[in-house]
């Protein structure tokens, strides 16, 4: 069965980025010249996925506002003859089939993805965080729907991070096969204390889900910090059926934290078409300055 459906989570506060998300979501927050969410959403897009469900709460609408057509905006644009930049706009209003649905009270990431169990339905969907930017050459949904295909089960990404880094995330224990970069999963463990696994196999935004994980996680109790913990559903599915954990090609940047924010920034603003040269020049003379 092909994947369709991608669930992006962005309820959450944005506490991190406070003052700015006093009263932006911090999905919002612009890299170079586009909100961090456009490049999440251009990623599912260009590796086939149908439809988008975003997982929202209140002060959320400029996401949803985002990706839809502004009537007023479009005909200012074609009044000042500003075509390509109206091209854009419109391309952007048309990239992918787009619904929404409410997580009225923030009871974590398994609850959040929990709420789309009606509209993804009985079938496998892909999960990617509305802070998680992957740069690579192949988009990493792609690299994990690839797998999909091969395994037909569950796929979490994983990165390899320091081991005093560990206890910030969610950390996979597996053996490695046959298929490049796959491990089967063994246990998974949210946040663990430090020297409680030997493992740096840390979960990272992405996911392929069989729908076998809403009902798991209609069951799942608070865990760690009071929330329903999606580790935790994780666990409990990789113990009825197989499981994998796929370490991609690329690099990610944490675009909820400011230093990851910044990373992701100057990385992007290297790579534009139009910026990228001057950019360089201008990082070369600011090093100069130091």
């Amino acid at each position: 069965m092909d994947v369709r459906k991608a669930v992006i989570p962005v309820a959450g506060l944005g506490t991190r980025f406070l003052p700015a998300t006093k009263a932006i979501p911090k999905e919002m927050l612009t890299i170079v010249d586009r909100p961090t969410i456009q490049y999440i959403v251009e990623e599912v897009v260009a590796s086939g996925i149908e439809q988008i469900i975003f997982v929202t709460s209140e002060g959320k609408s400029a996401i949803e506002n985002h990706f839809d057509y502004n009537f007023q905006l479009d005909h200012v644009l074609k009044e000042k003859n500003k075509v390509l930049l109206g091209k854009e706009l419109d391309m952007i209003s048309n990239l992918i089939d787009i619904v929404s649905v409410r997580q009225k009270k923030p009871l974590g990431l398994g609850h959040a993805i929990w709420t789309a169990r009606h509209i993804v339905g009985n079938e496998p969907f892909m999960v990617c965080l509305g802070d998680d930017l992957v740069s690579s050459n192949v988009p990493c949904a792609w690299q994990m729907l690839e797998l999909f295909r091969d395994v037909g089960e569950s796929i979490v990404a994983v990165q390899r991070v320091p081991a005093d880094q560990t206890f910030q995330y969610g950390i996979v224990e597996g053996e490695a096969n046959d298929r490049e970069r796959t491990y089967k999963v063994k246990r998974m463990v949210e946040k663990p204390a430090p020297g409680t696994t030997g493992s740096d196999l840390a979960i990272i935004g992405r996911y392929i889900l069989m729908p076998e994980i809403f009902e798991i996680l209609s069951k799942t109790t608070p865990g760690h910090g009071g929330e329903i913990q999606l580790t935790d559903a994780l666990l409990a599915l990789s113990n009825r059926r197989e499981m994998y954990a796929y370490e991609f090609e690329g690099t990610r940047f944490d675009a909820g934290d400011k230093f990851g924010y910044l990373q992701a920034i100057v990385s992007y603003a290297l790579r534009h078409d139009e910026l990228g040269d001057a950019f360089m020049g201008y990082l070369k003379e600011i090093v100069k300055t130091l």
